[in-house]
């Protein structure tokens, strides 16, 4: 590499380029793990919709197991998201709630899930396109 060429030169001591929250990451990839998880959406979907038992949630979410129904509600309510009620009944009752964070959260995933139901079509016809049109590349797993 040449000294005169300083752009080279000076590109290879350079900071990377900040993020789209500047240097820090401003909690996005926290989130976007939370939001990664189907599940967690799910759960935020149905419980926009209002106060919701257990057994309610697990059924109006298809192929949910317990296992995973009570996980993804313990990391809800960890990050404040959903507030959850126990009552000493028997048998024991359990309500979930969305915080007013949940709440607000909430809005930005039905209209995501809202685009997802209006473009769900175009998607699928963009994919078999591109499958079509790219054999032995279906999925791109690398």
């Amino acid at each position: 590499m040449s000294v005169t060429n300083t752009a080279v030169t000076s590109q290879a001591g350079a900071a990377p380029a900040p993020g789209p929250c500047g240097d820090d990451d401003c909690g996005i990839r926290d989130v976007l793990d939370r939001l990664g998880d189907r599940w967690t959406v799910l759960v935020l979907v149905e419980l926009s919709k209002g106060v919701r038992r257990f057994r309610e949630l697990q059924r109006a979410i298809p192929g949910i197991s317990q296992r995973m129904l009570t996980l993804t509600t313990k990391r809800l309510c960890r990050d404040g998201l959903v507030e959850r009620t126990a009552y000493a009944s028997v048998p024991p009752q359990t309500d979930y709630r969305l915080t007013p964070t949940g709440r607000s959260l909430a809005g930005a995933v039905a209209a995501l899930a809202d685009w997802s139901r209006d473009h769900k079509d175009g998607i699928a016809a963009a994919r078999a396109r591109w499958d079509a049109d790219h054999p032995g590349e279906r999925g791109l797993g690398g």
